[in-house]
């Protein structure tokens, strides 16, 4: 959630620190700060509210420069987004820390700390680590050994950034439950919650483990593992680059992000599809003996991936006649569940770092599950090293907060999972043929899809001024309905809920008037009837109608107070994923028409990093 840049080197390290920032900024935060070590002035800090131009703009006009610092944007957990709260934390001048993470000893720490006589200036949990290392630093004499001292008293998660106004010339980092990751430069060396905010300066990366302890200086990084032990840490080059990250011509990152599913679609799909069917081995070389042992699929995602794990279980469930059950993480990971037989545990996040995904992860090896996958965008994250199958999406990097070609992909690789579990099960040779078909065909089918962006943007304008919006669906198109919603009040800050369309006479029914919204998501299927008729009961209550839909539905069958907005004809299973392209348009639109924060919602983080 919070983000860090960390840097040592000959040259002054400030520039790359604010790009770093910069880079971060779609994580989602509401302070930023940065502090430079330097031999003649000790540590100078700048901390700002709101923005990262916040933060250059007080650094504009005065002399900072300094050959190792560090940098954070923060998401506040513990007090108020103020800048006595921002990070860097320094304690006695000396030390000087960032934090990301939550650290749940915090009260017994800060209460020693302040009968040691140490000032406390925040309202943080991070500021008791600064503390913490200081008071061992006096003692041991030695940054290391006191940073491993400190972090052996933390409760909680954490990824830390150290250094000493005493050696400015060395970084120190310690991981646990939170990403952190090493930049390997020439003659200097860097540290980031994510490698977007390093490519600037380097495609050479050391992914710390739980537990590591790492320390830079500009000619080398030693790491030390949880036991203390000197380890190896592989250098792996990112295939991501510099401008992978830009904006381009589009005005925000989410509609850009919104017009690259196609190519993000086609290259989730490249080289994983053979002439009729899926191709063996794309889930990783114990697949087969693993699948061939699948009784039963568990799913276990957060957010708008859970809601692609939900479109899943139609699909496992009615061609792989595999039972399969999703679970939110942070529900599951706090039950104690009983796991059948034969069962594959599926993750599926599009960071890989999500902390109550990675949770659950961790909490199946108390259980007997047959495998575990991870469905994941990012090749280097946790979720994908702790994994014994991998899927990637291929999405490339999603910095808008609302989550858009990331979940079209999710929903390709749990079609692709489907196909693969239902061979030799319930999928016929005829229905793969007819599914690889449909896939290839699913980018085309976005392109068009997107057409539809002048009438979304123009039946936006009939949102703008609601206070309140329902959605509806049936079938694999419930979670569509659920995903619409959630778009719309992350960006727009609308009140939206979605409703399985067969509950409305349930209690539902009892919010619709003519100033309540109701988008319909009407795929041409089996339950398209159903869904006409749940309809017809909104209309009779005086609400307006937004239906989705291709040619099957037609005029005479909604009536008037009927908005009908046209997607490619063609229904097959994967209509899903051509459904979810016009409600991500309409919650752009409604957003950019509020005035509001499109890529970094209020109150919202991109990795959601904490429980």
């Amino acid at each position: 959630m919070c983000g860090i840049v960390g840097a040592v080197a000959e040259r002054d390290v400030s520039a790359i620190l604010v790009e770093g920032l910069r880079r971060l900024e779609y994580r989602g935060y509401d302070s930023a700060g940065l502090v430079l070590a330097t031999a003649e002035n000790g540590l100078l800090r700048y901390r700002s509210v709101g923005k990262v131009a916040a933060l250059v703009e007080q650094l504009n006009g005065s002399d900072v420069r300094g050959g190792c610092g560090l940098a954070h944007t923060r998401w506040a957990t513990h007090g108020a987004p103020t800048e006595h709260n921002a990070h860097p934390h320094l304690s006695s001048d000396r030390v000087a820390v960032v934090h990301n993470g939550i650290i749940e000893n915090h009260a017994e720490l800060r209460a020693q700390h302040l009968a040691e006589g140490y000032e406390i200036t925040s309202d943080t949990d991070t500021e008791v680590v600064a503390h913490e290392i200081h008071r061992h630093l006096v003692r041991l004499g030695n940054l290391r050994e006191a940073l491993t001292a400190a972090v052996a008293r933390l409760e909680g998660a954490y990824a830390l950034a150290v250094i000493d106004r005493d050696d400015p010339t060395r970084l120190l980092a310690a991981r646990r439950g939170s990403p952190l990751v090493v930049g390997v430069g020439i003659g200097e060396h860097f540290v980031a919650s994510d490698v977007a905010a390093l490519l600037p300066v380097t495609r050479r990366f050391v992914f710390l483990e739980d537990g590591d302890i790492a320390e830079m200086t500009r000619q080398r990084c030693d790491v030390w593992n949880l036991e203390g032990e000197a380890v190896e840490r592989p250098v792996r080059i990112s295939e991501l680059s510099a401008d992978a990250v830009e904006r381009g011509d589009y005005r925000h990152y989410m509609l850009k992000e919104i017009h690259e599913q196609p190519r993000a679609v086609a290259e989730t799909l490249e080289e994983r599809l053979g002439d009729a069917r899926v191709l063996p081995g794309i889930f990783g070389p114990a697949a087969a003996d693993i699948f061939a042992q699948t009784r039963h699929v568990h799913i276990v995602a957060c957010g708008t991936s859970y809601h692609a794990g939900m479109v899943a279980r139609y699909w496992i469930e009615a061609l792989a006649r595999l039972p399969c059950t999703v679970e939110i993480a942070s529900e599951y990971r706090y039950r104690e569940p009983v796991i059948p037989e034969g069962t594959l545990f599926v993750t599926l996040s599009q960071s890989g770092e999500t902390a109550d995904t990675l949770a659950a992860l961790r909490a199946t090896r108390k259980h007997d599950y047959v495998g575990r996958l991870a469905v994941c965008n990012v090749a280097e994250s946790s979720l994908v090293r702790e994994s014994e199958l991998v899927f990637m999406t291929r999405a490339g990097p999603e910095i808008g907060v609302a989550s858009t070609k990331a979940f079209t992909t999710q929903l390709v690789a749990m079609m692709l999972l489907t196909m693969a579990l239902g061979q030799g099960r319930g999928l016929s040779a005829e229905r793969e043929a007819q599914l690889v078909a449909d896939l290839r065909a699913l980018p085309a089918r976005l392109e068009q899809t997107l057409a539809l962006n002048d009438s979304v943007a123009a039946l936006a304008e009939r949102f703008a001024d609601k206070q309140h919006a329902l959605f509806l669906g049936r079938g694999a198109e419930y979670p569509i309905a659920l995903e619409g919603a959630l778009k719309l009040k992350e960006i727009s800050y609308i009140h939206a809920e979605a409703y399985a369309a067969g509950e409305l006479k349930h209690g539902p029914l009892a919010l619709v008037d003519e100033e309540m919204p109701v988008v319909a998501v009407a795929a041409s299927n089996e339950l398209l009837g159903k869904l006409l008729s749940n309809l017809q009961e909104v209309r009779a209550r005086g609400g307006e109608l937004f239906v989705f839909a291709d040619s099957d539905v037609n005029a005479s069958q909604t009536g008037d107070g009927v908005t009908t907005i046209r997607l490619p004809d063609g229904h097959n299973a994967l209509s899903p994923v051509l459904y979810t392209v016009p409600l991500q348009l309409l919650a752009y639109h409604v957003a950019v028409l509020k005035g509001t924060d499109v890529d970094q919602p209020r109150n919202l983080a991109k990795s959601v990093t904490v429980e």
